[in-house]
């Protein structure tokens, strides 16, 4: 039996592992694939406070060993579900169930990813899912922003502030995000506007190069030399588990306010997973800890 169940081994999930055992609770970290969540792959951190610059891969281990060198039990399984039990939270796994008496969902999003066979391989050499994290390294550069929603447009007017040149490819004729945005990139020097255009292939073999676009109305390819490509196409919640057990939102993220509390007592939701404005590593990081302290007071008041 566990105090704290934690689903995810991302920042958000080991944050919590790290003030729930730091509270004298017992505390198990469920992930299925790798500790550290999608940070493990950036190359360097520099927006984290009181750390200069760290990579994914060293922050992630030092975080996991932290929570471990305290107590928290950490576990390579795939979570297939939850259940209730005389009051306790079973979480299910293909080969095992593991009762809680609390648990924190931080299951993080994935990327959408374009399908680009060159997309993975130079992830962290020039392409990139998070213009914030990493737009400074391109100070200076020319760089692509793909997508035409509100995250590609605010991208887009970010790294304007850094980058020489930002192409904003979008395979539509109008963008679905905010024209007031629009409308602040239109005015810029160095923005862009690529319509109609989608992305067939990356160029480089061990650092983004330059883009292979299409012209959708004319069928024609062109390029255009670049250093980064900020890929902004949406994400994709890994929630879909856990809907008849929590309520979620249309887009499938869970529904928690800065609290983490979800519909379903004594169950929060921590990081990416949940309905927030802002995903950061700071603001998993803060929710992990905001959620495994309400973990605490639940449990300390014997719900």
């Amino acid at each position: 039996m566990y105090d704290i169940g934690i689903i995810g081994g991302g920042t958000a999930g080991m944050t919590a592992a790290v003030y729930g055992q730091r509270a004298g609770k017992t505390t198990l970290i469920l992930e299925s694939a790798s500790f550290g969540g999608q940070i493990v792959s950036t190359h360097r951190i520099e927006n984290y406070p009181g750390i200069a610059s760290v990579s994914g891969s060293e922050f992630s281990t030092n975080l996991l060993e932290q929570a471990k060198n305290l107590g928290a039990e950490a576990v390579m399984e795939q979570v297939t579900g939850i259940r209730d039990e005389d009051g306790i939270k079973i979480i299910e796994t293909a080969g095992k169930e593991y009762p809680c008496k609390t648990v924190i969902i931080a299951s993080g999003v994935a990327q959408r990813h374009m399908g680009l066979e060159k997309e993975v391989k130079l992830t962290g050499s020039g392409v990139s899912y998070c213009a914030t994290c990493d737009g400074a390294f391109f100070r200076g550069r020319d760089v692509a922003v793909i997508g035409g929603g509100n995250t590609a447009l605010e991208d887009a007017e970010f790294l304007s502030n850094y980058c020489s040149k930002v192409y904003l490819v979008h395979r539509r004729d109008e963008f679905r995000g905010d024209s007031t945005v629009v409308d602040i990139l239109k005015k810029k020097d160095n923005v862009e506007f690529v319509l109609s255009a989608t992305v067939k292939d990356i160029v480089g073999e061990t650092m983004v190069e330059g883009l292979i676009l299409n012209n959708k109305k004319t069928g024609e390819d062109f390029e255009i030399k670049i250093a980064g490509v900020f890929v902004a196409i949406g994400q994709i919640p890994q929630n879909q588990i856990f809907s008849d057990y929590v309520k979620l939102d249309g887009a499938g993220f869970i529904l928690a306010a800065e609290d983490c509390a979800t519909s379903h007592p004594g169950v929060f939701a921590a990081g990416d997973c949940r309905t927030k404005e802002v995903r950061q590593l700071t603001t998993a990081s803060a929710d992990g800890a905001v959620a495994a302290l309400a973990a605490c007071r639940y449990l300390s008041r014997g719900q």
